[in-house]
């Protein structure tokens, strides 16, 4: 018989505190990504899309909206942490955008945990909290964020299925 190796994220007890989860490839964001995600999402900030207005600005250029930049970060960390390991996310605290992100910028992601329990209520899953940072290219911070899931334990989630 065939062995199969599914991808997967890793579950609340293969998890380590203090480590460094360096999630690669980084993404380079482009202006079809701004113009797209900011108008589905029916954002009319004339600093996504309007080059012209925001050359007059401070920063003298577009910015990539913020949600994508959030959205991107935390997409790039579920293959190697929660793909298929995650039962919910329960919520985003402490998000911050120090340094803006702009069209061209490869955004590049690592996810440090910093605190996981057990859940007393949910036998066979956990509660984690990591902290996720994006740089771009050149290694300045452009978005934080701390992120709370509910996560499997590798035997509970072996035994439900």
């Amino acid at each position: 018989m065939t062995r199969v190796v599914e991808q997967r994220g890793l579950y609340f007890d293969e998890l380590e505190e203090g480590v460094i989860y360096a999630h690669k490839p980084g993404r380079t964001v482009t202006e079809a990504d701004n113009v797209l995600f900011t108008t589905m999402t029916m954002n009319t900030q004339a600093l996504h899309l309007d080059a012209a207005w925001s050359s007059t600005q401070p920063f003298g250029q577009r910015l990539m909206n913020s949600m994508f930049t959030l959205s991107t970060m935390v997409g790039q960390s579920v293959t190697q942490l929660t793909q298929g390991t995650i039962i919910a996310q329960l919520g985003l605290t402490d998000v911050t955008f120090p340094h803006p992100l702009y069209h061209g910028d490869t955004l590049y992601t690592e996810t440090v945990i910093t605190g996981k329990r057990l859940s007393s209520s949910r036998p066979g899953q956990g509660v984690v909290t990591m902290q996720h940072t994006g740089r771009n290219q050149d290694g300045a911070v452009v978005a934080l964020a701390t992120r709370t899931c509910l996560m499997w334990t590798k035997e509970a989630h072996a035994a439900q299925s």
